[in-house]
């Protein structure tokens, strides 16, 4: 854990104790022995990753967390092998089941061995022969054996870890973050992963909105997937984090990434638009003939146009250094604001890391928001809080691909390129409409161009503020120095 949330370590060992002493004690004992049979010399964190391999739950937290840049590398390193794991279960376990759904007159040849094997699903090759020649490469997912009834088990305990966790919360004299509410959230997430027909839905509206984005393959369904199986075409290629290729080449990667999973959605213009929810590097691949493959649908957000118009007046208000309406912006974006005044400072904080230089996209708000939801208790919806996640995991996949930093680069010149193509509509419209797909009215655009002196006094201001709250703490610890 990083040092500056050393003060949550005990909190962490409390929730964690908390979760293995309710499991039952079959899985635990299972877990313990695998962990015994590990070399003496394997290290801290290679054991924590292995403890985590026994629960789906945590499991997937490993997998989101695991690109995270705040935490230890070694650490990090060794939850990076929960992306993508070699398969351990075996191809006869569920075989039965491939059987049962798809039938034994489909000419399909299954595989000895699966492909790969997540969280929750084992990843099974198989070839269809059409005409007595091989036609078609594809792959069934399948739930391991058991799962189901294991991600139950699990999400029960964590029903009651929200509260347990905000009860302890108060005795360590730590943030009133709310738990409960957060962690159910994601339980319904993860209860997702087990509805293969609901990735098989989102799979194909991923096909419909990057159906003229010839760079993104996203892999086509089979029609005899069912509610228990899925059944897509095999993708060939690599992980988009594997190494090799030049630094030029790893960052227009970085840079499609950037564009297909944020910029391409976001400013669609759509009433609702569905990101991925769970873009850890196991889940994006390079293909063989360069195009990037957007892999395991089953975790989605959904963010209405209402919710990304409230983004933008964040930017907007970061844009033109008000504090006044940042404060605003993010009192609208957040479900509850417990406390303005750690909301202001928060803002306050924001516009000062703008006049030091950091312009105001995404990385900036990413971080803001994350700041605002572990440190000032603002609670946001649960959509909010999953992309804020996802956001997260993403950046940290895209440091690790290139050093170059391209989010920011890729969303300004997308909503540059939007502008001019809304130039025409934009003089027929209403002045306050923000029917666009850059989600900015007339009114917005006006108002950011005429600003700008006061932006600029708001500026130097701030500056002079700065500088002489640098100097108070300065004369501060000279005065504290003196009296010891």
């Amino acid at each position: 854990m990083p040092e500056e949330y050393a003060a949550f370590r005990p909190l962490l060992e409390d929730g964690l104790r908390f979760f293995l002493e309710r499991v039952t004690p079959r899985r635990m004992f299972s877990a313990l022995a695998h962990l015994e049979e590990l070399p003496a010399n394997t290290s801290l964190s290679d054991r924590t990753t292995a403890l985590l391999l026994h629960f789906p739950s945590l499991h997937k937290l490993g997998q989101v967390v695991a690109r995270d840049r705040r935490l230890d590398p070694q650490f990090r390193k060794s939850l990076q092998r929960l992306e993508s794991l070699a398969p351990t279960t075996a191809v006869s376990e569920v075989l039965p089941i491939i059987r049962r759904e798809v039938g034994d007159g489909a000419g399909i040849s299954v595989a000895p061995k699966a492909l790969a094997e997540g969280s929750v699903g084992l990843v099974v090759p198989f070839t269809m022969r059409e005409g007595g020649s091989v036609s078609k490469h594809g792959v069934f997912k399948v739930l391991r054996p058991g799962v189901e009834e294991r991600l139950q088990e699990e999400l029960t305990i964590w029903s009651a870890l929200g509260p347990f966790l905000e009860e302890r919360s108060l005795h360590y004299g730590l943030p009133e973050l709310s738990y409960r509410e957060t962690l159910e959230g994601v339980a319904k997430q993860l209860l997702n992963e087990i509805r293969l027909d609901g990735e098989q839905e989102h799979l194909v509206k991923a096909a419909a909105l990057y159906a003229n984005f010839p760079q993104v393959l996203i892999p086509r369904l089979f029609p005899f997937s069912t509610a228990r199986i899925t059944a897509m075409e095999r993708v060939y290629g690599s992980r988009v984090t594997q190494g090799g290729a030049p630094e030029t080449e790893r960052r227009r990667l970085a840079e499609l990434i950037c564009e297909a999973l944020i910029a391409r959605p976001f400013w669609s213009g759509a009433s609702v638009v569905t990101f991925h929810a769970d873009p850890h590097a196991g889940n994006l691949f390079r293909t063989r003939d360069g195009r990037l493959a957007i892999l395991d649908w089953s975790l989605v957000v959904h963010l209405a146009k209402a919710e990304m118009v409230k983004i933008i007046d964040v930017l907007l208000a970061a844009l033109t250094l008000d504090e006044r309406g940042l404060c605003l912006a993010l009192s609208n974006l957040a479900k509850m604001v417990p406390d303005e005044s750690t909301l202001r400072a928060a803002a306050q904080e924001g516009l000062r890391q703008v006049r030091a230089g950091t312009f105001p996209a995404l990385d900036w708000m990413v971080a803001l928001l994350d700041r605002l939801a572990t440190s000032c208790r603002v609670v946001f919806s649960e959509e909010m809080t999953l992309f804020r996640k996802a956001l997260l995991a993403l950046m940290g996949a895209l440091a690790d691909i290139s050093n170059a930093a391209v989010a920011d680069g890729v969303l300004i010149g997308t909503a540059m390129r939007k502008l001019r193509e809304e130039f025409f509509s934009r003089l027929l419209a209403s002045p306050r409409s923000r029917a666009f797909s850059t989600h900015l009215s007339n009114e917005d655009l006006f108002l950011l161009w005429v600003s700008w002196p006061v932006t600029a006094a708001r500026f130097w201001l701030g500056i002079w503020g700065d500088l002489l709250a640098e100097v108070r703490t300065v004369l501060g610890g000279g005065r504290t120095a003196k009296r010891r």
